[in-house]
């Protein structure tokens, strides 16, 4: 008989499982690859599956298979990302984001270190350099970025003194015609040397450049020449313009960096050497390694794999993204009358510009808690977990209260659904379909899944109980009635029918509906506390994580965290100031598209409201599905549809007892429908605790039927 492992967590969870069931468990997980490296638990030994006999397996069938099922693997490097995944997914918050913390540069991919290479190393053999990245090169900017270095190289010819910065531009014009397999060199020039004949040297293949004038060369004599001077103010500002622009341009298109790089060292390095240090010359494959510096050596114009790059653990896409945040809010307050741009084009850039913040707002909240204990970490999610959304329902609420236009309120209520039924549908079930289409089939923890089941099932109920209550009890009132038959007790054709809360002085709404929604509204926070006392507390072997280690053995690296506690609280506080102005620009300018636009504001209102601020979680969701860790993707939508229901549905009533506004918590018919309709469909395809792209395709599917309908919906009355 193989001897138990024993837990190291105690006696509180009970007994643990037999080792022969871990050991089935953990070859699964090899063989999933949950979140990367593969199987190498701390808690938990990895054993062959070998070591176990066909008749032991047959025995524990059962076992295994429910083991299997209620375990959770989280893959961490160092003990700060430990913390922030342990911290992020026991509290049930949605915040995932990438790591906090510097990765050892040893256990990086070779693609990814070839993205933070500096353009200076010599490859043996770079291959061909006639890629469709290179002409794009020589098609976006190399052309003219030639022709510009041979119009200065004329300038400096014209001046006299300025020549030999002229036959530096002359040399440059045709190495960045197409720098591809080219190396720019900074080499000593020997005092003693005099401009005569040139040198030859074995080292640079031919003679040396006659760039040179002595006067010019002693130590800092180089600044105070007559050259120098000419080319500081003619030549060289005009070329680092170029270069900048060439730089920015490049760097928005991602693909290009290498390009950008390439810029970005001209401006800054070899524009500023004296003329005679700069070498430019053709490598080939049989020359002997170059002596000297190399400043500038590029093969490869574009690499599709820049989507990966980060800078200082920020993610490009998001670097480029923050001025658009600038953009935005100088436009939207400087431009208030709309001279320059259009409301449509104001919303549209207020919309876009929550993405990068919201992504920011999460980056913040997962350095605080990776570098705090849980109880910190707890209350920075549970006061900014959610202030993406929060920010722009409170600032519609507030400028439809104050207009006295209902339309607001409705969109929000379209916004909050919306949130809710892309949450339970389109988010699990992109997941499925990407993760699927990569894995055959995915196994995810039906038990954990099951608890956020639960929680939704209550949340919808509680959430939509006072909308029911007003269609049993409430009076239906219609604006406009037609006799069909001409008959007085024939059939009615009426338009523009919904119950009516406020008959009899609003008797019905004060005092039966408004309790019912300010009881709910404290009941569904205190079923979520319970529910995180449940996983937290009493029930954590439903979730049994493991912090797994996956560095080799002798490399222990300490964690070099990217933003520090008040670094993080600092930008945290910065963006969710950025988020509440965009939020106003976004409810000041969206107006005029609900008054002027022919699609239903429940479309508007369940799409891009809803959604767009909710793409970094759905790129989260998508990277954990390929890693075949579909239970991180599936909480991801789960924590946002509970929190829609459990935390923000509350807070706006909480928010509309000390600032009275039209938001009351009855939805419309469609809304209940496809909510609980959603919900109903996903436990379904939850069940077993498995799915595969054919289950995806359906909640996807599902999913834009509802939006189908959503679209040719008529607009909510009162808008």
């Amino acid at each position: 008989d193989v001897p138990k492992v024993s837990d190291s967590r105690g006696d509180s969870d009970g007994p643990r499982r037999g080792s022969l069931c871990d050991r089935h468990c953990a070859a699964i997980n090899n063989v999933q690859g949950d979140l990367g490296d593969l199987g190498c638990h701390l808690h938990r030994p990895r054993v062959p599956l070998a070591m176990s006999t066909p008749s032991c397996y047959q025995q524990h069938s059962e076992e295994v298979c429910e083991s299997c099922v209620v375990k959770t693997t989280l893959t961490a490097e160092n003990a700060v990302e430990a913390n922030k995944l342990s911290n992020n997914y026991k509290f049930g918050f949605k915040k995932w984001k990438s790591h906090v913390t510097a990765r050892p540069w040893e256990d990086r991919s070779e693609i990814v270190k070839e993205l933070y290479s500096d353009l200076n190393v010599i490859r043996g053999s770079g291959g061909s350099t006639l890629t469709c990245g290179n002409v794009l090169y020589l098609l976006l900017f190399g052309w003219w970025l030639s022709l510009l270095y041979v119009l200065v190289a004329a300038v400096m010819f014209v001046t006299v003194v300025g020549a030999p910065y002229g036959r530096l531009c002359w040399d440059l014009a045709g190495y960045f015609l197409w720098p591809f397999g080219k190396v720019i060199q900074k080499v000593e020039v020997p005092k003693s040397y005099q401009a005569g004949a040139g040198e030859s040297s074995a080292l640079l293949g031919g003679p040396t450049p006659r760039r040179w004038h002595p006067q010019c060369w002693a130590g800092t004599g180089y600044w105070h020449c007559a050259s120098t001077a000419v080319w500081l103010c003619l030549g060289y500002p005009v070329l680092a313009v170029a270069h900048g622009l060439v730089c920015v341009t490049a760097w928005l298109l991602i693909v290009l960096i290498p390009v950008a790089k390439l810029s970005a060292r001209t401006a800054s390095r070899v524009l500023l050497l004296p003329p005679e240090q700069v070498l430019i010359q053709r490598l080939k494959m049989t020359e002997v390694p170059l002596e000297g510096e190399v400043i500038l050596c590029c093969y490869r114009a574009a690499n599709p794999y820049y989507y990966k790059y980060a800078v200082d653990g920020i993610n490009v896409f998001a670097v480029n993204l923050l001025p658009l945040v600038l953009v935005t809010l100088v436009l939207g307050y400087a431009d208030s009358p709309n001279h320059l741009t259009g409301s449509a084009i104001k919303f549209t850039l207020a919309l876009l510009s929550i993405m990068p913040l919201s992504y920011y707002i999460g980056m913040a909240i997962a350095s605080i808690s990776a570098q705090s204990n849980f109880a910190v970490g707890a209350v920075v999610n549970a006061t900014f977990g959610s202030i993406t959304e929060l920010t722009f329902y409170i600032t519609a609420l507030i400028k439809g209260s104050r207009e006295g236009n209902r339309c607001y309120a409705e969109v929000v209520k379209s916004a909050l659904t919306g949130t809710l039924v892309g949450c339970v549908l389109f988010v699990p079930g992109l997941c499925m379909v990407i993760g699927g289409i990569r894995h055959q089939e995915q196994r995810f923890n039906s038990r954990s899944a099951g608890v956020s089941s639960a929680l939704l099932f209550l949340s919808v109920g509680g959430v939509f109980a006072p909308t029911l209550f007003s269609k049993v009890y409430g009076k239906l009132v219609c604006g406009e009635c037609h006799n069909v038959t001409q008959n007085p007790l024939g059939h009615y054709l009426c338009h523009n029918c919904h119950f009516d809360l406020m008959d009899n002085n609003g008797t019905l709404y004060y005092s039966h509906v408004q309790p019912l929604v300010y009881t709910v509204s404290i009941l569904l926070p205190a079923a979520y506390l319970i529910g995180l006392f449940f996983t937290l507390k009493t029930h954590t072997h439903i979730y049994d994580i493991h912090v797994s280690d996956c560095h080799m053995p002798g490399h222990h690296h300490s964690a070099v965290v990217h933003w520090s506690r008040w670094r993080a609280l600092v930008i945290l506080l910065l963006s969710t100031l950025c988020m509440s102005a965009c939020a106003d620009l976004a409810t000041e300018h969206i107006s005029p598209i609900l008054t002027n636009s022919t699609i239903s504001q429940y479309f508007i209102g369940v799409t891009v409201l809803a959604m767009v601020p909710e793409l970094p979680e759905i790129v989260n969701g998508i990277q954990f599905a390929l890693q075949n860790n579909l239970s991180l993707s599936i909480e991801i939508g789960n924590c946002i549809a509970v929190q829609v229901c459990m935390l923000q549905i509350p807070i706006l009533v909480l928010f509309t007892i000390f600032y009275p506004t039209n938001f009351t918590l009855v939805f419309s018919d469609l809304h209940v429908y496809a909510s609980m309709f959603s919900v109903v469909l996903m436990n379904y395809i939850f069940m077993d605790g498995k799915c595969d792209y054919f289950q995806g395709t359906v909640l996807v599917m599902v999913y834009f039927i509802l939006l189908a309908v959503y679209f040719f919906a008529p607009s909510p009355s009162g808008c």
